[in-house]
């Protein structure tokens, strides 16, 4: 039978839970141990006086059942003789959306519900927004709760057309409303004589009939996920269609390759085709070269290649997302460098222009979920932080390198030694600024090609559009960051001296640069003591609330984890911290 997944989303306490419990209650899918579980729980932890409370059946967290909400994301299957379904019970709070944006992520339909009497809410909308967002096509209102206002037609009636309303400038293929009552079971499975005026589908009528698969007929996607060689007479590529349907003998494009499929392998004998969904091994039949995270097309519609894209962005992670820092994106099987330009918090949704760092095969999530999705990850941690969905490419991937004759390595031969970033970091009264200037001064005096980034000096031109908010510190280090990797490519010695009071952009000026053509150089000195030195009278301004978001008062600072210099300005002089750095770039073999 084919299967359905549908979220039910809404506001707080509209009876989410409860319609899902109803839902199995009525369709007598519920086993015995598991009736008597809910009778004891709805006696114990119930809400209804001892009576039957449906939302206990979803309800599995304790801090759920204490405070009668949900709040992860709850998965029930259930069948009928028409259907099978997968039901996803999202949370209402505005603070858990992320969970709801979860949820709906793979679904084919929703139910979204709200209580009668309160009518259409801003977390109604908030959601109706969410589902149209996720290409969610098909949506029920369930107008709940109907029991406690004596199953008024007029109020369905007004709230279904202020729904009807909202919803017009939102791409739903279709709304149904069904009044109902999921406590008493009105119109959930079967017709109520209580609602005598109504003479649509119930609930559970909507969801065994309604049809999901309304997209267009896609072109054949398939996703390599492996080059398959288990020896020499054997060269495949497994991975699965995305879209569409991949036949024997079909005329495929790989890349900027043309080429036929011969066979389709699975492990129970090769197929003739491969509809969307098949996890199956491709054998071309020429040689072309691929890897994973390419993705094989119809060679009339191949799929498209960019590397920037307007999409709509979910922010999932407290820290939120900073305009400008490096983050990653897993698209398809593909990891690449992440950037955006607008910031956004947690729980936030917003159409931003984002940029990868190499070109990636793509659809728009509207024609392709799969290749039209992608998840934000942290660069440091690995954490999942956002979720994007692409509408359309800014631009095509037609910006090339361009070859020149004289290059890094003509140039190191002709300065005599290898380049370097020296990367001097550390709170504001450290003394990075002077010992950065100590160290280029014996590296001049020894013949060597360098060249002094300091941060003052660079917010007087380059930077001077810059403030210092947490978005616009990220900017100042990108910026810095790419000239210091410009001047290493001219074979210089670059000596950055910046507070730089982030890991992730440290990270990124480190990933610039090669392996050995880095070097962290933490300036560790305690707070009170450069408060205490404060020499340009900073500290004093920031303590008395002239100036904010400064470093270490109002304003973090993440000290390196691993640098390849650290020095302790309490114990050493400006001249020993600079013979310290000199000494650890002589054992690079930098000078």
């Amino acid at each position: 039978m084919e299967l359905l997944r549908f979220i039910t989303c809404g506001s707080v306490d509209d009876g989410k839970s409860t319609l899902i419990g109803r839902l199995l209650y009525e369709s007598k899918l519920l086993y015995a141990d598991h009736l008597a579980a809910l009778e004891a729980d709805s006696r114990r932890v119930g809400t209804r006086g001892g009576e039957l409370d449906f939302a206990l059946l979803v309800d599995g967290l304790a801090a759920e059942r204490e405070q009668g909400i949900t709040i992860d994301v709850a998965y029930r299957f259930f069948a009928t003789e028409a259907r099978r379904f997968i039901v996803a019970d999202t949370p209402g709070h505005e603070q858990y959306t992320r969970n709801m944006v979860t949820g709906a992520s793979t679904a084919d339909a929703a139910v979204l519900l709200l209580d009668a009497r309160k009518g259409v809410l801003s977390q109604t909308r908030r959601h109706a927004r969410i589902v149209s967002l996720l290409g969610i096509r098909h949506v029920v209102l369930a107008v709940n709760k109907l029991d406690l206002a004596d199953y008024s037609r007029e109020l369905f009636d007004e709230v279904s057309a202020s729904f009807a309303e909202f919803a017009a400038d939102l791409d739903f293929t279709e709304t149904t409303c069904v009044p109902m009552s999921a406590t008493e079971g009105v119109n959930v499975v079967g017709r109520s004589e209580l609602t005598p005026w109504y003479d649509g589908p119930t609930l559970l009528q909507w969801l065994e009939s309604v049809d999901p698969h309304t997209r267009r007929d896609m072109s054949s996607r398939f996703l390599v996920q492996w080059v398959n060689r288990p020896d020499a007479t054997f060269r495949g590529l497994s991975g699965r269609v995305l879209g569409g349907t991949l036949r024997r003998d079909q005329t495929v494009r790989l890349g900027n390759r043309t080429t036929s499929v011969a066979r389709i392998v699975t492990m129970d004998g090769d197929l003739d085709e491969a509809p969307t969904g098949s996890s199956v091994t491709v054998v071309l039949a020429d040689d072309v070269d691929a890897s994973r995270g390419d993705v094989l097309g119809d060679a009339q519609d191949p799929p498209r290649i960019a590397d920037s894209f307007q999409a709509r962005l979910v922010w999932l992670h407290e820290n939120g997302l900073l305009p400008g820092r490096q983050y990653l994106a897993k698209i398809g099987a593909r990891t690449a460098g992440f950037t955006a330009t607008k910031a956004l918090g947690l729980n936030e949704i917003g159409v931003d222009n984002v940029h990868f760092d190499a070109p990636v095969p793509f659809e728009s999530y509207r024609t392709n979920r799969d290749l039209g999705s992608f998840v934000v990850l942290d660069r440091l941690s690995n954490a999942t932080v956002g979720a994007g969905m692409i509408d359309f490419a800014l631009r095509p991937a037609n910006v090339r390198w361009q070859t020149l004759t004289v290059d890094k390595q003509a140039r190191i031969a002709r300065n005599g030694h290898r380049p370097c970033v020296v990367w001097l970091t550390g709170l504001s009264g450290a003394g990075k600024s002077t010992i950065a200037d100590l160290v280029e001064k014996v590296l001049h005096a020894e013949g060597r090609h360098t060249f002094l980034l300091d941060g003052d000096n660079v917010r007087h031109g380059l930077n001077s559009d810059l403030g210092f908010t947490d978005a616009d510190r990220v900017e100042n280090i990108r910026r810095i960051a790419e000239v210091a990797a410009l001047m290493v490519d001219a074979g210089l010695i670059v000596l950055v001296s910046f507070i730089s009071p982030f890991r992730a952009e440290r990270a990124l000026a480190r990933d610039l640069v090669g392996e050995d053509e880095f070097c962290e150089v933490f300036v560790d000195t305690p707070l009170a003591v450069a408060e205490a030195r404060d020499p340009k009278g900073l500290y004093r301004k920031a303590r008395r609330g002239e100036l904010a978001n400064f470093t270490g008062i109002d304003s973090p600072y993440e000290p390196p984890l691993e640098p390849e210099v650290r020095l302790d300005t309490t114990t050493l002089s400006p001249q020993a911290a600079a013979d310290a750095v000199v000494a650890r770039l002589r054992a690079l073999g930098v000078c």
